[in-house]
Formats: structure tokens, C-alpha cells, sequence
């Protein structure tokens, strides 16, 4: 269907990317819960891995393609800068800033959404993967995480602190050595 509505002009090139990420992200699952299932020298199951990497191979293609054809129709639209002035130059160019500005936010609240879609499809598919034993009452729906009006970004991993050693206790084994001085 996406590909249809690129070719009709109605969609998007980047629908079509994500829907072949999709397709390949789906067939890793299904092999990766075959493995599991399924015997290790099972003739089906090297079949489904072969036919797994015909699928990545060809989702890597159309995206390929779809970023080929993306490149050639944005390349017939060239910007043209001959009929500005240096103040109308400047004032479209603070305009894109501002542009800019408004999709990196727009970005990083999709990318937000997108990080909550996913939790929220992990906690259902893991409800849906565990059955209720009697006398124990299956949750019906999550609720919905509390919305904050700031959103935190983790803290970045920092690098392991160690307390310095003594020169007495320098282990060459650790690859530490002490350091010489030497003049020349």
C-alpha cells in the first residue's frame, strides 16, 4: 500500500522506509521465535532462514531505491537565490533557523511518543503472552504513564572512576605502568 501511494504521489517516502524496516524487523522476530520452537537441524528452519535473508535483502533494495528516487525528485526542486537582496536573503534565512527550530522540537516530542508506543506495546504483548492461572485476575489495560510538563532526558553513562594507585602499588599486569622521566 505505501509503495502504491508513492508511486500515485498520495504518500510519503519515508512511510515506505519505515513500513520495509517493518517487514524486516517482523521476519527477525518470526525467525527468532522459530529457533526457539523448532529443532536446530529442522530443514524448515533453514528455509525460513534463508527466505529471511532473501526479505532483508530486498527491504534493504526498496529502501535503497526509495532514497534514490527521494534524492532525484528533491534534486528537480533547486533553490533559487538570483532576484534576493541581501535583507531578503537574510530574513528567509532566519526564517528557516526558526523552522529548524520548531522540527528539532517537533522531533524530539514524536521521538518521546515513539519511546512511549513502544513501552506500551511491550507491556501489552507481555500481558498478552502470559495467561492468567486460575484464581488470579489478568490486568485488563496498563494505564497510561503520568504526563510531566518537563520532559528528563537520562543521565549520560559516565566513565568508571578507580582511585589512583601508589607507585608502590602499579601492577604491570593491569597495564600500568610508572611513568619516567627522562632528559635528553
Amino acid at each position: 500500500e505505501s509503495a502504491d501511494k508513492v508511486v500515485l504521489h498520495t504518500g510519503k517516502y519515508e512511510e515506505l522506509i519505515v513500513c520495509s524496516h517493518e517487514i524486516a524487523a517482523s521476519t527477525a522476530q518470526l525467525v527468532a521465535a522459530s529457533k526457539v520452537k523448532a529443532d536446530k537441524h529442522s530443514p524448515h528452519l533453514s528455509r525460513l532462514q534463508e527466505c529471511s535473508r532473501t526479505v532483508n535483502e530486498m527491504a534493504a533494495n526498496v529502501v535503497a531505491s526509495t532514497k534514490s528516487g527521494q534524492e532525484q525528485v528533491e534534486d528537480r526542486d533547486t533553490m533559487d537565490f538570483s532576484g534576493l537582496s541581501l535583507i531578503k536573503l537574510k530574513k528567509q534565512e532566519m526564517e528557516t533557523q526558526v523552522h529548524v527550530l520548531e522540527l528539532e522540537k517537533t522531533l524530539e516530542a514524536e521521538r518521546m511518543r515513539l519511546g512511549e508506543l513502544r513501552k506500551q506495546h511491550y507491556v501489552l504483548a507481555g500481558v498478552a503472552g502470559t495467561a492468567a492461572t486460575p484464581g488470579e485476575e489478568k490486568p485488563s489495560r496498563p494505564s497510561a504513564a503520568p504526563r510531566s510538563g518537563t520532559t528528563k532526558k537520562p543521565p549520560l553513562a559516565q566513565k568508571p572512576s578507580m582511585a589512583p594507585r601508589q607507585d608502590h602499588q602499579l601492577d604491570k599486569k593491569d597495564g600500568i605502568y610508572p611513568a619516567q622521566l627522562v632528559n635528553y
